[in-house]
């Protein structure tokens, strides 16, 4: 059994901000100094980090968002569409299976972030853009210091990836070294001065256009990516759980939850069985994900059928439900403010530096959303002009009733739901603290290769498991027929995740984690 480590919590009486990134809770923290709301310090916080953290989003990325306003759940999908130019049968006819993952503008959608926080200001904002905006400026202008973790990201790019990503290659050679990127102050500041046509009819979407070589049109860029949509919601561990319907896969945070909440959970979750049945409850959401999730496909369906198969976990054995990854880099951060406000917000390239292509102007890199999609003919997922690719960000958030009781998300591809799982496990039906939940030990499913194979590989997914787990899980969760590897502790690719959640005491409490190496939780 594993002994809990002496972590805190951070406590604020008005309001508080969690990020991957110490520079970006500041810029978000300033924001609600200067009387701006959690969505203002949201939009702050992430313009910020899509400075400082190329290798998990950025201004060539998608967003998803929550946010709970005086009582109600509000849910943003600004995830972006492909372009006009789309052909799958092109793609097919080269050899393709499945969507190129890197260097290849195909598998790049018109990046949705900036309409996220168009969207977001425009509906909840309180401060000027421009102000918003302003804490990234300075960091593009006038640098910043590379971050571990960046510095390691940089070096495992490949060799023509250097020529392509060269300004943050050539920068961020060792941790501290200062990185600059005008291009990105210049797009911010487009945003600031011109709103979104600033930034999709401006430089970057010209440089869009000349990349794509047809793939996109004029009016794909000047199409909002951009919509307000119902969120979807399920009752479990004694909340009420919400999270974005599909496109996302979300509805596996949701699922996995209503069905470990029929399960006799042990009272200790660091006992191996804890660790056993919540694997199985991921593997009874998740295995049919490759054929289930799409656009169109409806996410209540979804829980209803999760929820129908619920009675199919064996509480002793590995199933071997998946068999026909997490990694990815995305990042997550969550606002709260003193009118309850509470902000679960996800921003993501998909997987590390995205496509390692950059728009030319800017050089502003762009992910690789478009591999969600599939080559399949006849697929409700396959890859057509206009469509919104399956994704794997999933964003979360709790109430009871009219008050929000925790904003909470993660980074790490397929594994989101699965990590979403165990904290809400530890928070909701356990009551441990944001800082116990967010430091124990992970287990995650996992595909072969790339972290977005999880569902799709014919040997199924293996459990990997963080080396601070306890220790027993390993030789007793392959005992009961799981295939298991273990991984160093704190490793990152167990996700970023970070909470904000209502003490007993009304204090917001909160902890980011430690696997991002800086990022921080603060309030005031």
């Amino acid at each position: 059994m594993a002994v809990s480590a002496p972590f805190n919590s951070v406590r604020a009486p008005r309001h508080m901000v969690a990020s991957a990134d110490g520079l970006a809770t500041q810029a978000g923290l300033a924001m609600l100094a200067m009387g701006g709301n959690a969505v203002d310090a949201a939009i702050a916080t992430n313009a910020a980090i899509a400075v400082t953290g190329p290798h998990l989003c950025g201004m060539g990325g998608d967003l998803f968002a929550l946010v709970h306003h005086q009582g109600e759940v509000f849910c943003l999908n600004a995830s972006g569409h492909a372009g006009s130019g789309a052909d799958p049968a092109t793609l097919r006819s080269e050899g393709h299976r499945v969507m190129p993952f890197r260097h290849d503008v195909r598998t790049v959608t018109v990046p949705g972030c900036v309409d996220g926080w168009v969207a977001l200001h425009a509906r909840f904002g309180s401060l000027p853009l421009a102000t918003l905006l302003a804490p990234a400026i300075d960091l593009a202008e006038h640098g910043f210091p590379a971050s571990l973790l960046l510095v390691g990201s940089a070096a495992r790019v490949d060799v023509a990836a250097q020529t392509t990503l060269h300004e943050l290659c050539s920068q961020a050679r060792r941790p501290g070294e200062r990185v600059r990127r005008p291009g990105v102050a210049a797009a911010l500041r487009a945003v600031a001065d011109g709103g979104r046509d600033g930034f999709y009819l401006g430089e970057f979407g010209e440089g869009l256009l000349q990349l794509g070589g047809g793939w996109f049109t004029p009016t794909d860029l000047r199409r909002s990516q951009a919509d307000w949509v119902t969120p979807l919601q399920a009752a479990a561990f004694g909340v009420d759980l919400w999270t974005v319907p599909p496109n996302s896969q979300g509805y596996l945070t949701l699922g996995g939850a209503l069905v470990a909440d029929t399960l006799p959970l042990p009272g200790d979750p660091d006992l191996e069985h804890w660790a056993h049945l919540l694997i199985e409850a991921a593997k009874v959401a998740g295995f049919d994900r490759p054929a289930a999730l799409h656009e169109a496909a409806d996410g209540a369906q979804l829980l209803d059928s999760i929820r129908a198969r619920a009675a199919s976990v064996d509480q002793q054995r590995a199933s071997t439900l998946g068999v026909n990854g997490h990694d990815g880099d995305t990042t997550y951060l969550c606002t709260t403010d003193s009118n309850g406000m509470g902000v679960s917000l996800i921003q993501s390239n998909a997987s590390g530096f995205g496509s390692w292509l950059v728009e030319p102007h800017t050089q502003i890199n762009l992910h690789n959303r478009g591999l969600g999609f599939s080559l399949e003919p006849g697929h409700p997922a396959e890859l057509r002009a206009g469509a919104r690719p399956p994704h794997t960000l999933s964003p979360a958030l709790a109430s009871r009733g009219d008050e929000l009781v925790a904003v909470f998300g993660t980074m790490g591809g397929d594994a989101q739901p699965q990590i979403l799982l165990q904290l809400a496990a530890r928070l909701f039906h356990h009551r441990k603290s944001p800082a116990t939940a967010i430091h124990a030990g992970r287990w995650a499913l996992s595909g072969p290769v790339t972290g977005f194979d999880t569902w799709t590989s014919h040997e199924g997914p293996h459990v990997e498991i963080e080396g601070h787990a306890p220790a027993e899980w390993r030789d007793a969760l392959a005992a009961r027929g799981h295939r298991t590897k273990v991984l160093p502790p704190y490793d990152s690719s167990f996700g970023h995740a970070h909470v904000i959640m209502r003490d007993d005491h009304g204090f917001w409490s909160g902890a980011a984690d430690p696997r991002t190496r800086v990022g921080t939780a603060a309030g005031g």
